[in-house]
């Protein structure tokens, strides 16, 4: 069985309910995975928008949300990311604070990618801490990903 990443507020590919945006409550969706490979040792997700600024126009990828050495055994993360699975280190987003910062695009429809990585090793501290630190550290350590899309346009 692949891995597979799911989330009881959104879909793959649907719409992110405003609730887990900057027009609602800001707090992380609910997000659930299974299929994690044997001789996995730890989890690790990140959550970014490769269309900042403008999907016609995109700059950067904008990073929401990273988590790593989460325990294989976890199942999701629950509501609002609070608690996080056993062993989890959190690293910076792109306000410069670790945690989950939810969609604001300043413009357009933006995608929104939810990416959950098995790994076979614990990766320990990064310095810096940071989704490019991670994905440097990950490198030839990933035995399966999964991703959930999610989009969303302001309303305001």
């Amino acid at each position: 069985m692949a891995m597979k990443l799911t989330s009881p507020a959104f879909g793959d590919g649907a719409t992110i309910p405003a609730k887990y945006t900057c027009e609602g409550e800001d707090i992380s969706p609910a997000l659930s995975w299974l299929g994690v490979p044997e001789g996995t040792k730890s989890l690790a997700l990140i959550v970014d928008d490769p269309d900042a600024p403008d999907p016609k126009a995109p700059q950067r990828t904008w990073v929401h949300w990273v988590v790593y050495d989460m325990d294989p055994a976890s199942s999701g993360i629950a509501q609002g990311g609070k608690v996080l699975p056993q062993g989890a280190r959190s690293a910076l987003n792109d306000w410069n604070r670790t945690g989950y910062g939810g969609p604001c695009p300043p413009i357009g429809e933006h995608r929104y990618f939810h990416k959950l990585y098995a790994l076979d090793c614990v990766l320990g501290a990064l310095s810096p801490a940071n989704k490019a630190s991670l994905e440097a550290a990950m490198q030839g350590h990933i035995l399966a990903q999964a991703v959930l899309l999610g989009r969303y346009k302001k309303k305001t």
